[in-house]
């Protein structure tokens, strides 16, 4: 979907043509939704474009009617079906009655397409996401090429709702448990459908080969339309099955979201009202429930969220391309599980020879050993094949010696956070590589500028700082040191850029972006418990936030002990805003297990009150869950202040980006500018906005 700064509409066009069936089945129409742009440019649909597939279709019902055609087929341009609506033009929709017309107009244009007299196609040759899939559903029968792998109604992780017939359709198509996959789980996980499973759960019905796949899908509908072909429907579920299903799904959102936004709420109400609803009364239903979301100020957050991460793939203040050096061999310091991880990624999407060394052959074969078991995950899912595997762990080679590092061009170092042996790591590696070689390393907090303070050559020094689980989290945080060349930042980037992530830079400063603002998060949660606030109050009082898990849930899955070291690195460095913890330190003294385990998968893991008594040098007054959720938003008003002040990021935007990408916070937040502007707490804690007005377009 398209979110960039508010432009005309660029209008995708319904291009239509006849084609013959083979066989003489007779003509077909082939409309073709483009944009006449490349495929850097994906195709959205507008009000214009719609009204255009309106007339279009309009006119091909007539010769329907005429007996003039037998069947009509969408398609789209190379690459692309339709990549959804335009949210440019739905973001700036000025009041209700524009949000309610946008939603009918989608409705009239495709219900066409259900009311053909004919039988309609759609032929998916590309992405197609939220209105663009719904095109598709819409459709009687629709074919898919195997190389498509973005199919998805991500609407309810943008603060709406499939507006153009998903709700209703998909349940019928795929059944009601599946049609919530597709509407509420997946969107939550980011995880669109590739092409087979799409066609596997139904809401495809064939899978074509893309080498010939427009003349493979016209043969296939001519045999649907002579009747040689019959895709069989699947029955409506049953009353008790649809609504027991809607009921547990109720209870998930209840435990997952706490109501924190509406329209994952709103997706399913629709969807429990459509089994005895009419076509026409549950699309009537949609086009309120989208009129109600466009009008809120998540959707506007998520219009803004979706276009700053759109807009990431171009970071901001990174160096020419062409000061970046190439990189043919890879060196990792390190052989443990970050290291391991990040060796599997830059062999896989970098195509370059890995290698990992550690102290002694033991931790190194830990290291290979934990990159087969990722590659036999991969396999045993079908997500790569078993020659691409072969490459894959033939290309990673373990080593206690380094002078292998010695043909490397790039090597980062991925080793215990303690600064002194991240030094003496690149004063050894300093004696084996060339000249030319880039030295990285992977800290999450410590200064990059000391690292390098004693090395001959400080300014081959970069910090790329990737998240955990490193093949899955989309961010990398790209450190410019005192003394890092351009030329080694341009490197950081353009690595970076091959490894399909994005990359932010961000000033050496203790904890950059996200560590700093997420750490210092936890450290009001437990300083709120050193005050005696019950450690379930805590724990629930961000629920009004809809974070991805609770914070003891994050410092469970962070590890206690890091938790605490970063805690204390900060306070060091940044002064008394990042609290010490007693109880924390005891806890982790004791290796106690914060959390208890989750009562069904994919629910959150509740804090264990008995960690309550860690925390025995209670001093202060507590806190009820509001008191706790202002002290968090207070003190991460505060620090963004600061970072800003000290230029860790050039502007409140990439803030945005980085805590969308590295620590999981809804696009319906915005991120968490748009957040402190939208409540207040930038104006009553700094005396401002913190965002320039209009940019993302969230009203205080």
């Amino acid at each position: 979907m398209s979110t960039e700064t508010p432009r005309a509409e660029r209008v995708s066009h319904a291009i239509a043509r006849d084609v013959t069936l083979p066989g003489g089945a007779g003509t077909l129409v082939l409309v073709t939704i483009d944009n006449g742009l490349d495929h850097t440019k994906p195709t959205t649909l507008g009000p214009l474009g719609m009204a255009e597939l309106t007339e279009t279709l309009t006119a091909l019902q007539a010769r329907a009617a005429a007996g003039e055609i037998v069947a009509v087929a969408v398609t789209g341009k190379p690459y692309y079906l339709a990549a959804g609506a335009d949210l440019t033009q739905i973001g700036s929709v000025p009041g209700r009655e524009g949000a309610l017309q946008l939603g009918q107009n989608g409705h009239r244009a495709y219900e066409l397409l259900h009311t053909m007299g004919v039988p309609t196609f759609a032929f998916v040759n590309g992405v197609a996401l939220g209105g663009g899939l719904e095109l598709a559903l819409n459709c009687d029968y629709r074919t898919v090429a195997s190389d498509v792998r973005a199919l998805a109604l991500p609407e309810t992780g943008l603060g709406l709702v499939p507006g153009w017939g998903g709700a209703y359709i998909v349940p019928r198509l795929v059944g009601v448990e599946k049609a919530l996959d597709v509407i509420l789980t997946r969107p939550a996980a980011n995880k669109p459908f590739a092409a087979v499973e799409a066609t596997t759960i139904g809401l495809m019905d064939v899978v074509l080969d893309p080498a010939d796949f427009l003349e493979e899908s016209i043969r296939w509908a001519a045999r649907v339309v002579t009747g040689e072909v019959v895709v069989p429907r699947r029955e409506l579920d049953s009353a008790e099955v649809w609504d027991g299903v809607v009921a547990a799904a109720r209870q998930r959102l209840d435990a997952v979201i706490h109501r924190s936004r509406p329209a994952p709420y709103r997706a399913l109400d629709l969807v429990a009202a459509a089994r005895t609803a009419s076509r026409a009364e549950a699309f009537a239903a949609e086009d309120e429930a989208l009129a109600d979301l466009i009008m809120s100020d998540e959707m506007r957050a998520s219009v803004y969220a979706f276009g700053l991460v759109s807009g990431g793939k171009k970071p901001v203040g990174a160096p020419d391309r062409s000061l970046a050096q190439p990189v043919t061999r890879v060196g990792i310091v390190g052989a443990g599980l970050m290291a391991a991880q990040i060796a599997m990624l830059f062999a896989q999407r970098l195509g370059v020879p890995v290698v990992m060394r550690d102290l002694d052959q033991e931790r190194v074969d830990k290291g290979l050993a934990a990159v087969r078991s990722s590659v036999d995950r991969l396999t045993s899912t079908g997500r790569m094949s078993e020659s691409a595997a072969s490459r894959l762990i033939g290309s990673i080679h373990g080593t206690t010696d380094l002078a292998e590092f010695a043909a490397c061009d790039l090597v980062i170092e991925a080793v215990t956070e303690i600064l002194d042996l991240k030094k003496k790591v690149f004063a050894e590696l300093e004696t084996v590589i060339s000249p030319t070689t880039i030295l990285a390393t992977n800290t999450s907090a410590l200064s990059v500028t000391a690292m390098a303070a004693d090395l001959q050559h400080p300014e081959r020094v970069v910090g790329l700082h990737f998240f955990n689980p490193v093949a899955a989290m989309p961010l990398v945080e790209v450190v410019q040191a005192e003394k890092t060349s351009l030329e080694a930042l341009a490197t950081g980037f353009a690595v970076a850029a091959k490894l399909r992530k994005t990359a932010v830079l961000v000033a050496d400063r203790p904890g950059f972006v996200v560590n700093r603002l997420l750490v210092l998060l936890l450290g009001v949660i437990v300083d709120a418990v050193e005050k005696g606030t019950p450690v379930e109050v805590a724990d629930r009082a961000l629920r009004p936030l809809g974070l991805p898990m609770p914070p003891f849930e994050l410092f469970d899955l962070v590890g206690p002990a890091v938790g605490l070291h970063v805690l204390t690195s900060l306070r060091e460095e940044l002064g008394d805003r990042f609290p010490r913890s007693p109880g924390l330190e005891k806890l982790v003294a004791e290796g106690t297990t914060v959390v208890l385990p989750a009562k069904a998968k994919g629910l959150p893991k509740p804090v264990d009150p008995a960690i309550q008594a860690a925390f025995t040098e209670t001093t202060g007054t507590p806190l009820d869950e509001a008191g706790v959720l202002d002290s968090v938003l207070t003190a991460l008003t505060v620090e963004v202040g600061h970072m800003l002040a000290e230029g860790v990021v050039a502007t409140p935007q990439q803030i945005d980006l980085c805590m969308i990408l590295g620590a999981g916070w809804g696009f319906h937040l915005g991120g968490l500018t748009p957040y402190l502007d939208r409540t207040g707490y930038s104006e009553r804690v700094l005396g401002r906005r913190i965002l320039p007005d209009g940019v993302a377009n969230v009203p205080a």
